[in-house]
């Protein structure tokens, strides 16, 4: 197998070199790419790595509904742990909301049974998480409600509107997937507190292949592990030693080397790959940002709300020590007074001490004479 996947693979980096040289435009979208996309490139034109298949453009290539069908059915099927034959690709409308576009989605497609499912791959931890794929799966709601409603008119009922799967493949995640070691795929949806069942429409399914990657021995085989490994294989030594596990992904892997006798195309493809990288890291960035201004936001505002408590408690302080500066002085001038009092009385009884005095004089010579 690996001499099938390397006959058409470039033997240097300078062989590669002189065939984009001969086209100069060719050679000027090979020039301005990033270091690390040139050798990433490189490995791939001379056999050493598979494709990044995790961006979207080449997921696209690998899983287009209208050209592999039976790719995107295995996959959904297996991550959602049903039987799922994508039967179309749905348009992605664009729904704006004050000149901004609201919903990005990658794949969008309908299954035989009238289910839609959105695949999302990400290669970068967005914030906020939960938030961004519950704006996914209100937004195909909607889009399905609209044109089952459009399409049957008056004779729409609610149960016309089927499952809607929202799948969310992480290259890399952050926070809380790291939470449950162990734990790489993630199903989820609604459920009340009492038991009651209804029968909602949304149902997601979260793929941390960090995690996934993490683990030494990975569990039965199966075709969900297939695919997760698949996802998660770069370099065709990897891939030999998957192949033979899983057979079913050779032809896969056939369709990806031969894009190495195109390296024009792939060359394109990489550079799309790479500004759509910049948009998403760019966005993260902003993300990233503006949750660090709504944290400063929040810790002004808290400090302001101390200070303002401390300014009361300053200002009710005051008021103590005002209302005990005039206790104090009224105590003062009450001792005053009494310091005067006493200073009063004190003289009285110097005055009487000196009139008892003059008395017993007076005794005393009175006493003299009769004598």
């Amino acid at each position: 197998m690996n001499n099938e996947l390397l006959s058409n693979a470039f033997t240097s980096d300078e062989e590669v070199l002189a065939y984009l040289k001969k086209d100069a435009d060719t050679y000027r979208e090979y020039s301005v790419m990033r270091d690390e996309w040139k050798q990433r490139f490189m490995d791939f034109c001379t056999g050493k790595k598979t494709l990044p298949i995790l961006y979207d453009t080449f997921f696209k290539r690998i899983f287009h509904p209208d050209v592999h069908p039976e790719r995107l059915s295995n996959l959904i099927s297996s991550l959602i742990g049903e039987k799922v034959r994508v039967k179309k690709i749905l348009p992605l409308e664009d729904n704006y909301v004050d000149g901004e576009r609201m919903v990005v989605m990658d794949i969008l497609v309908e299954a035989e049974d009238g289910s839609i499912a959105n695949v999302e791959v990400q290669k970068n931890p967005y914030l906020f998480p939960g938030e961004r794929i519950s704006c996914y799966s209100s937004d195909i709601v909607l889009r399905q409600y609209s044109r089952t409603r459009g399409e049957r008119g008056k004779d729409f009922l609610y149960e016309d509107l089927r499952k809607v799967y929202t799948i969310v493949i992480y290259e890399r995640t952050e926070g809380i997937f790291h939470e449950l070691p162990g734990k790489y795929i993630h199903h989820g949806k609604v459920q009340f507190d009492t038991g009651l069942r209804l029968d909602l429409l949304q149902e997601y399914c979260l793929v941390a292949l960090d995690v996934f990657r993490d683990i030494p021995y990975h569990k039965e085989k199966s075709i969900l592990t297939g695919w997760l490994s698949f996802f998660t294989t770069e370099n065709y030594e990897d891939a030999e030693k998957l192949v033979e596990e899983y057979p079913w992904l050779e032809e896969i892997y056939k369709e990806v080397a031969s894009y190495r006798e195109r390296p024009k195309e792939v060359l394109m493809m990489f550079s799309d790959a790479l500004r759509e990288l910049d948009r998403n890291t760019m966005q993260y960035m902003i993300d990233e940002q503006k949750k660090e201004i709504d944290e400063q936001k929040r810790k002004i505002e808290e400090n302001a709300k101390v200070i303002e408590e401390n300014a009361k408690v300053i200002e009710e302080n005051a008021k103590v020590i005002e209302e005990n500066q005039k206790v104090i002085k009224e105590n003062q001038k009450v001792i005053k007074e009494n310091q005067k009092q006493m200073e009063e009385q004190d003289k009285k009884i110097e005055e009487m001490e000196l009139e008892n005095k003059k008395l017993r004089q007076l005794l005393e010579q009175s006493s003299s004479t009769v004598v």
